[in-house]
């Protein structure tokens, strides 16, 4: 008896379901749907919210470990591209060096500044060659953009090296394009001074001042630096010219070292 009430009510389920399916307007369905997804979804957000952070905690250690190895990887990628860019840096420098040495009448020698004097860093600063590399006090000191100083002490194995911005430095020079002959002489400014100019000499900002041949010591037509400003003394007997130096002294690195012109 039982089992014929289930038969009876399966039957009358089945032509109920079927009776909806082709009789009743498809939006009510859709309301229907649009309901049970509404009543369902909050309970779906509900449980998910906590599974996420239990994903988050149980794959934390493993996640921070991977970033802590990427980000050793990255440091040490980073490292090696800044000592390539070192390297090439100091290739481009040593190879302008190396062809302006090639271009020198006089024979020279290669050296690396390894250190400077911190009380006075426009001044002075130290070469690692020597006596026994054939290095003598007076020699003219240079690099590919031009004059940087002349040795003033010598070891065997260092030398000291006063830079032309300094005040005990002089060589005698002239405006390439005037001609018009001075001194160069350091100012401990950063700057030099072309000294002995007339109050009529033809000097204008923007000449090229290089060394002359009148020079005891220095290979003619060297770069020394460029006229930034022309002014009468305060007698108005002779011009004051300031000139700014063609070499970045504070990044000189490399260095050659010209033996004296016989």
């Amino acid at each position: 008896m039982a089992s014929k009430k289930i038969k009876s009510f399966v039957y009358l389920s089945f032509f109920i379901a079927t009776f909806l399916v082709l009789f009743v307007r498809p939006g009510v369905f859709t309301s229907l749907k649009t309901s049970v997804i509404r009543l369902t979804v909050w309970p779906v957000r509900i449980i998910s919210v906590p599974l996420k952070e239990i994903k988050k905690i149980v794959f934390y250690h493993r996640t921070f470990n991977e970033y802590m190895r990427l980000r050793k990887d990255v440091n040490t990628l980073k490292g090696r591209v800044i000592g390539f860019d070192e390297v090439l840096r100091e290739n481009n420098r040593l190879a302008k060096l190396l062809n302006f040495k090639r271009k020198l009448i006089f024979s020279s020698i290669a050296a690396n500044v390894i250190g400077r004097d911190h009380s006075n860093w426009n001044a002075t600063m130290l070469i690692d060659k020597g006596l026994e590399d054939g290095v003598e006090i007076g020699m003219p000191v240079v690099d590919a953009s031009g004059v940087v100083g002349k040795i003033a002490e010598v070891s065997n194995a260092n030398a000291k090296v006063v830079l032309l911005t300094d005040s005990s430095f002089s060589v005698a020079a002239l405006a390439q394009r005037s001609r018009e002959t001075g001194l160069i002489a350091g100012t401990l400014e950063g700057m030099c001074r072309l000294r002995y100019l007339s109050s009529d000499a033809d000097i204008q900002v923007g000449d090229q001042i290089i060394t002359s041949k009148l020079s005891s010591s220095f290979p003619e037509g060297l770069q020394v630096g460029e006229v930034v400003e022309v002014k009468p003394d305060k007698d108005g007997l002779v011009l004051d010219c300031i000139v700014q130096p063609t070499v970045f002294l504070s990044q000189v690195e490399e260095v050659l070292v010209v033996q004296k012109k016989e």
